[in-house]
């Protein structure tokens, strides 16, 4: 699979909206918007609280125990952060919303502390 990447300028203009977030987050939540999408039969409109579900399980998929790191260095450290990246994207004609959508759809779906560490899946296989 290769890596997604953004047209030259995108990023320029992104960061005129918000500089809190390195590329490699927003390129990640479209990355977990397109795994959701994957998962299901037909494509349709993905909510919030889904998004930031489908981000955790890609973070863990690809990142394992170091995703709450990863996603950490790259900015992410709230369910919220991952609405403020959609929402920029929106803004800039990116991404579509329905009129419903909104950032608090987002807010405290999980906490990443707990998601990415305490609440880690461990392996329960005996040796």
């Amino acid at each position: 699979m290769t890596e997604l990447a953004f047209r030259e300028g995108i990023m320029d203009q992104i960061r005129l909206r918000e500089q809190r977030f390195d590329e490699r987050a927003y390129l990640f939540v479209l990355a977990s918007l397109e795994h959701s999408q994957a998962l299901l039969t037909e494509r349709r409109h993905i909510a919030g609280a889904e998004l930031a579900h489908a981000c955790r399980e890609l973070a863990l998929q690809r990142f394992g125990v170091m995703a709450g790191m990863v996603l950490e260095h790259w900015g992410l450290k709230a369910t919220s952060d991952i609405g403020d990246i959609v929402f920029t994207l929106v803004d800039l004609g990116l991404l579509v919303s329905q009129p419903q959508d909104s950032r608090d759809d987002f807010f405290g779906v999980f906490n990443f502390e707990d998601a990415f560490g305490r609440e880690y899946p461990w392996s329960t296989a005996h040796v």
